[in-house]
């Protein structure tokens, strides 16, 4: 596997990529969520990168304006469609044996691609996407009723409940906010759902179980949704070995479609 590094522009600044090598004709382009450079949190992008290059896959990366190694302003996810699209346009020209490129993003970079109907991607792999207005907002009765489930999965939790060292006011609290109706969709969910009803490839939405952002995507989806696939146990960036395992296996299934 050979790494590389290259520049591109997007609108006048000068962006940094970086691609694994392979021969497949269908490439897998990184977009990283909130402002992580295109290393990831842990180097766990360029890993990412690496494990799926290694399967015959090329893999792209990039640090979009105002981020890392690239220059221009960061105006972050909601803005960064056109970075996306310059990213996808270079990829092609770095790799002339390209004749897909699927998109992947976790949290915000998948609204990212969602809001930008694909932004010139062939497929889309969205993971957890990031549908939250308001950080300091309760979090969704689906939430609050997932976290509760698996406390009563928990000995240790349990033990506490009936050996006095659970707050019962605390307690109430929680289930009055499990009772609570779904919430509205954000005006983020709508335009999120508005953008990839534009897209036309194909789309697959993996949920981790134990993650938050996963578990308000859900509150304002469709619960029936066909392109969904959850992963019970994982967390937001799927780092558990099984869950990264996981990971790897859906991102390869997109990748051989």
């Amino acid at each position: 596997m050979k790494r590389r590094h290259f520049t591109f522009e997007c609108e006048g600044a000068r962006l940094v990529g970086t691609i694994d090598d392979a021969a497949g004709s269908t490439g897998l382009l990184l977009i990283t969520g909130g402002n992580e450079t295109r290393a990831g949190a842990f180097s766990g992008q360029a890993v990412l990168a690496a494990q799926i290059a290694a399967e015959g896959y090329p893999v792209m990366r990039f640090d979009r304006r105002g981020i890392g190694d690239s220059e221009g302003e960061n105006l972050e996810f909601t803005k960064e469609g056109p970075d996306i699209e310059e990213a996808v346009a270079a990829f092609r020209r770095q790799t002339p044996h390209l004749s897909r490129v699927i998109g992947y993003g976790n949290c915000d970079a998948a609204s990212a691609l969602m809001l930008n109907g694909g932004a010139g991607c062939d497929g889309l792999v969205l993971t957890n996407p990031w549908t939250i207005e308001d950080a300091d907002a309760a979090p969704s009765p689906d939430a609050v009723r997932a976290r509760y489930t698996e406390k009563l999965k928990s000995p240790k939790e349990l033990f506490r409940l009936f050996s006095g060292g659970v707050s019962f006011s605390k307690l109430a609290g929680g289930l009055r906010q499990a009772m609570r109706p779904a919430p509205q969709p954000s005006s983020l969910a709508q335009d999120m759902r508005s953008g990839l009803d534009e897209f036309a490839g194909p789309i697959t939405i993996l949920l981790a179980g134990r993650d938050r952002t996963a578990q308000a995507f859900e509150a304002t989806w469709e619960k029936n949704d066909s392109r969904i696939r959850r992963c019970p146990n994982a967390s937001h960036a799927f780092v558990e070995d099984t869950s990264h395992k996981w990971l790897i296996e859906q991102l390869l299934l997109t990748l051989s479609d």
